[in-house]
């Protein structure tokens, strides 16, 4: 493979295992530019830029280099004099091995002019289109509260959640529509790294004091990935001063992590009161009916026309996050473009990975289903306030399976099972995991009833 091809397939690689922001700001204007002796020159448009490379993402370029060309034993960078560096134009490729077509030159200035300049707001995420389940209904609920009465009823605001379930989608659609609603407040979104790259930089020409003053001025202010401020001494310091100035003031604070506060390694105390001090809300995999209608919303932005059976296919096999979803819809839109119609079997021969591994959509009437029948327990008892032992120990375990199996919200879970209280929820599920460690026969009876949910 040439530069241009080695160094396309880094970037594949590296947008599978990177935030989207990063990606953007630390990738965009690089390229490969000789690769000689084991050692590979990478160029880069800045010199703050190479230091990132060199200090954050070193490790992971060097291995993904190696694994295009397994001769490289070292990546160095250099800052290139040209202005411009014409990075490879690629979009995610998935674990399906195929790739799908590179957005232009206009396309990608189309998108990037697409973005509120003053706000880092894309018009395309709205609360409209956000699709809530089981697995996001807490965050949903509380972005509606925040909308209708921002700095007031929930701040800060916290929703965590894994890669690719919709925090950005929500987070940008909260943005969007109180400044639709109120268009006069001054508003910005913005993701944890760019902040830090902005301090850097103000203390690098003596400027912070001039942007605590620019950030102070907002009357919402939404941090995206929040985690990658963790050993960031300097930007976590800053960063705490601008939420306090901005919280004393009933100005709405919203943000979004990778993981709940008391999980953030190297986080500062102070910060982390402060965040558990409001709302915080998780947002977990979609389900098997959530994930059907997001295809099809998804399908239909994209005017893709397919059979319901291709769309069930789908939604059983893709499962982890709606990025997949959306990376599967991309590919189909690529390879069959111009075809009038689309099989089921053309799909499963491009997807043939999922098929090695076929899991079986669930849902929580099937898991309440089989845990009653496996104890010989009528649902109904369920939901009653009955402390018997056998019914108690059926319904943790129920708990248990919504959060392992289905990755339901705890709130949502306690709503369903007798309109519980989450914090219920909670205890059932690490009762039940703590258990199953210390107990063979609860162990053994567990996975019975997960053959049993699956069958």
């Amino acid at each position: 493979m040439d530069n241009t091809e080695v160094w396309k397939k880094v970037l594949t690689d590296l947008e599978l295992n990177i935030s989207r922001a990063s990606y953007i700001t630390w990738m965009r204007n690089t390229s490969l530019a000789s690769k000689e002796n084991g050692v590979a020159i990478v160029n880069v448009p800045s010199a703050f830029s190479k230091e990132w490379l060199e200090n954050k993402f070193n490790k992971l370029i060097l291995k993904f280099l190696r694994d295009a060309c397994s001769e490289i034993k070292e990546v160095r960078y250099e800052i290139s004099l040209s202005k411009h560096i014409p990075t490879p134009s690629i979009v995610l490729k998935k674990k399906y091995h195929t790739e799908e077509p590179a957005i232009n030159e206009f396309q990608e200035k189309l998108l990037e002019t697409s973005v509120d300049s003053k706000t880092n707001l894309h018009p395309r995420y709205t609360i409209e289109s956000y699709v809530v389940g089981g697995s996001n209904q807490l965050a949903y609920a509380a972005s509606q509260a925040v909308i209708k009465n921002p700095g007031m009823t929930y701040n800060p605001i916290f929703i965590y959640g894994g890669v690719g379930l919709g925090k950005t989608h929500l987070l940008q659609a909260i943005g969007n529509k109180i400044k639709e609603v109120q268009p006069n407040l001054n508003l910005l979104y913005i993701s944890s790294e760019r902040f830090t790259m902005e301090v850097i930089n103000a203390i690098r020409d003596k400027t912070i004091d001039k942007l605590k003053d620019e950030y102070t001025k907002k009357d919402l202010l939404i941090i995206d990935d929040i985690q990658f401020i963790s050993g960031k001494e300097k930007t976590q310091e800053e960063f705490f001063h601008i939420f306090n100035f901005l919280y004393d003031r009933n100005k709405q604070i919203i943000i979004s992590s990778d993981r709940q506060p008391k999980a953030l390694p190297l986080l500062e105390e102070r910060l982390r009161s402060r965040f558990e001090g409001g709302m915080i809300a998780d947002i977990g995999s979609p389900d098997f009916e959530m994930r059907m209608v997001i295809l099809k919303n998804k399908a239909q932005e994209k005017k893709i026309q397919l059979e319901e059976e291709i769309f069930t296919f789908l939604a059983m096999n893709i499962q982890k996050n709606i990025r997949e979803l959306e990376g599967a819809l991309n590919i189909i839109q690529a390879k069959y473009s111009n075809q009038e119609e689309i099989t089921l079997a053309q799909i499963k021969k491009s997807f043939n990975d999922l098929i090695k591994s076929p899991k079986k959509a669930i849902s929580l009437k099937q898991i309440i289903k089989s845990v009653c029948d496996f104890y010989d327990i009528e649902d109904n008892t369920l939901l009653q306030k009955n402390r018997r032992k056998e019914v108690s120990m059926a319904r943790q375990i129920i708990m248990y399976f919504l959060r392992e199996e289905l990755r339901y919200s705890y709130p949502y879970i306690g709503q369903k099972l007798g309109g519980r209280d989450h914090t219920t929820a909670i205890h059932a599920y690490k009762k039940i995991k703590k258990e199953i460690e210390n107990d063979i026969n609860l162990e053994e009876e567990i996975n019975l009833i997960k053959q049993k949910i699956y069958s």
